[in-house]
This record gives structure tokens, sequence and C-alpha cells, in this order.
């Protein structure tokens, strides 16, 4: 089926939505960096997310108003849902490290958060090329390696909360905080997941 230009608005949205998401990453790296500015860094990731769930309410009317999609309908909702979930966690994550006054995280923070970088920026680039998703193999393919490396980095991260080295209520906060970055995590891959089941409809 050839896609007709009003159908080209949903990889607009959907490019948009990534954007966004790949925004609220990088306002959670810059929180990490800067324990005094979290406070002011978290209002900003609200709005941002404000603007995820905004992206999301679009993607959701312009289905309800079309009555041929570019693909599967389901999956159009499943897609712009799971993107939103991503930027739930991600700001969540940072809104838990606020509340709870964590103040300076074991090192492994770090890398995931690197993950959650490198996995937003592999998907702002992949949403745009929706339209071919077959060629989005290499995305989904790294982005998958990304969560196979966020498991062992979060396996390594609660191994060193629960050494001793923090006291109880401590330990119980960065599980919080360390639980929920490993959640969006999973949510790029599924995002990514949901991209490569729409290529086999599509094959």
């Amino acid at each position: 089926m050839r896609l007709s230009p009003r159908d080209n608005a949903f990889f607009d949205l959907f490019a948009a939505s990534a954007r966004n998401l790949r925004e609220g990453v990088r306002l959670l790296s810059e929180a990490l960096a800067s324990d005094s500015d979290r406070a002011d860094i978290a209002v900003r990731l609200k709005e941002v997310e404000h603007q995820g769930d905004e992206h999301t309410h679009d993607i959701v009317r312009r289905v309800n108003s079309t009555f041929v999609t570019p693909f599967d309908r389901e999956d159009i909702y499943r897609l712009s849902g799971a993107l939103d979930d991503v930027l739930d966690d991600v700001e969540a994550a940072l809104d838990l490290m606020v509340l709870y006054r964590v103040g300076d995280l074991p090192s492994g923070v770090g890398d995931l958060v690197d993950v959650l970088d490198r996995a937003a920026e592999l998907t702002a680039d992949a949403m745009p090329r929706l339209q071919t998703p077959s060629e989005l193999t290499d995305y989904w393919i790294e982005v998958n390696r990304l969560e196979n490396q966020a498991d062992q980095d979060y396996r390594r991260l609660l191994a060193r909360i629960f050494s001793g080295e923090y006291d109880a209520l401590t330990v119980h906060k960065l599980k919080d905080v360390v639980d929920t970055l490993e959640s969006a995590v999973d949510g790029f891959e599924t995002v990514a997941n949901i991209v490569e089941q729409i290529a086999i409809k599509e094959s």
C-alpha cells in the first residue's frame, strides 16, 4: 500500500516525540553532573515530559481521525505509548533523586545514564525513517545490545548498593532510582521491538 501525503504526518509526529525524549535524557545527564542544580533541571524535565504527553495525544487523535494509517493502528498506539513510557521513567528517576535528596550517586549510575543517552540518540535517528522500517535492523539490534549491557551495569550497581557501604535508608533510596533508570532502558528496548514487529508485518 502506498502512503498518502496525510499519512506522512504520523512519521513527523513520531520523530518529534523521539526528539523530545532525547532532550529529556539530555537533561537527566545534565542533572547527574550537577547535584546543586538538580531541582531546577527537574522542573525543565517535567516540562519536557508534558510536551511528550502532547505528542502522544496528537498521535492518538490523528489515528482516531484517519481512515488509512501507514501501518497497523494497534502498533501506532503501542509505539506512541512506549515512547511516552520511557520519558515518564526518565522524568521519574530525576524526580526521585530530588525528592530523596540522594546527593552523590554511585559511579555506576552514570553508566546506566550513558546507555540511556545512546539509546535515545539511536531512537531519535530511527523514528524519522519509519517509512522504511526494514532498513532499521541495525537500530533494534544495537538497542537490544545496549539493554543487555545495562542489565550488567544494573546488577553491578545492586551489588554495590547492598554491599554495606550505605545505610538502610540510603539503600532504599538508591534502589528506587536505579530501578527506575533500568525500567527506562527496558522501555527503549520495547520501542525497538515494536519497530522490529512493524518491519516484519510490512515486509
